[in-house]
């Protein structure tokens, strides 16, 4: 009985090395992914595999090398971040393909690990020390600004991951939110108190939780991100005050303005900080990512200050979601005693009275 499930592995394998493009877009979509995320995927993998055909080369058989030759063709015909998108639907598809056997390795991680280093390092970009940020968060009033850019400058997420963020992403340590709102149900978090937890199958135009999504996670793996409790603050209070919604997925971050009581759009939220950046001249009509204060500069801050803090790149690769499942990394396996640790011993403090150092 075993011989014709033995022959179908065999003849899954062979679709799988012959065709390893559309097996992995086959797997996507039985996985659930949205028409318009394989569609993309599609475009991307089918122009990669082209360009490794035309020097004599397959996808199954790349190095290291032709994916850095591709990147370098890339950035001959479009803006770095959507060299970096397009690099990473290629690490992806790579990663999975390693996992269910089709290849050995990866052959693109340590291009995207380098692309993300080379990003982040950045020299022409705007230094703002720990301090003047301090100063910048102190004119903030509103709960809901405060809570929003507090947590951007803390944990690194991505603006689009922030606003995806649901009650049952966190897991507060805290009566005052455990009576009013059912947060941290989700299993991940039941031994993690004062945790987020970032999906990182999350794309836009995808239905998770009921509602369906305006933005992606672009994250290479799940992860848990500690509270301090300078940010476990900002939260309680604006959850204080958060109005109800009707969204089925219980958003953390609502409108207070006109669309009163909506998940908060990652545009939303760079108005936001536009409005409180502009008086400082942080911000200029027509100004490079380089010298505009934007959500994603808050990302970059993070990764800044923390690493020079900490010495540790692991930890800080591990927060802004950079670890991929075929990197080895400890973090993940060792959660309450190293990436909590360290985060919390190193975290700056952008308030007077609360956080760490």
């Amino acid at each position: 009985m075993s011989e014709p499930r033995d022959s179908l592995a065999r003849e899954t394998d062979a679709d799988a090395r012959d065709d390893p493009i559309g097996y992995f877009l086959e797997d996507m979509q039985y996985h659930g992914k949205a028409k318009r995320t394989r569609d993309a995927y599609a475009r991307v993998l089918r122009s990669f595999e082209a360009f490794l055909s035309n020097a004599g080369a397959q996808p199954v058989d790349a190095g290291r090398r032709d994916c850095l030759t591709w990147v370098h063709h890339l950035r001959e015909q479009y803006a770095e971040s959507t060299v970096a998108t397009y690099a990473s639907y290629v690490n992806r598809f790579y990663s999975y393909m390693q996992q269910v056997g089709v290849v050995d390795g990866n052959p693109m991680a340590l291009v995207s690990q380098e692309m993300d280093e080379a990003i982040d390092t950045n020299p022409t970009r705007r230094d703002i020390s720990v301090a003047a940020m301090r100063e910048f968060i102190a004119d903030i009033t509103h709960p809901l600004e405060r809570a929003v850019i507090v947590g951007l400058l803390k944990t690194g997420l991505r603006v689009g991951e922030l606003c995806n963020l649901d009650l049952r992403d966190v897991n507060l340590d805290a009566p005052a939110v455990s009576s009013a709102y059912e947060v941290g149900v989700r299993g991940q978090l039941g031994s993690h108190p004062d945790t987020l937890y970032v999906d990182p199958a999350m794309s836009r135009g995808e239905t998770v939780n009921g509602e369906q999504r305006s933005a992606s996670n672009k994250r290479k793996r799940a992860t848990l991100v500690p509270l301090d409790r300078e940010l476990k603050t900002e939260l309680v209070r604006w959850l204080a005050i958060r109005p109800d919604t009707t969204s089925p997925a219980d958003p953390v971050f609502v409108s207070t303005q006109d669309a009163w009581g909506k998940r908060l759009t990652p545009e939303m939220v760079r108005g936001m900080v536009r409005r409180h950046a502009e008086p400082r001249g942080w911000y200029h009509k027509g100004g490079d990512a380089a010298e505009n204060v934007t959500p994603h500069y808050f990302r970059h801050f993070f990764t800044t200050h923390l690493r020079n803090r900490t010495g540790d790149r692991g930890v800080v690769k591990y927060l802004r979601g950079d670890v991929a499942d075929d990197i080895i990394d400890t973090y993940t396996h060792n959660w309450g005693d190293r990436v909590r640790e360290v985060y919390l011993n190193h975290i700056y403090s952008l308030t007077t009275t609360h956080g760490g150092g």
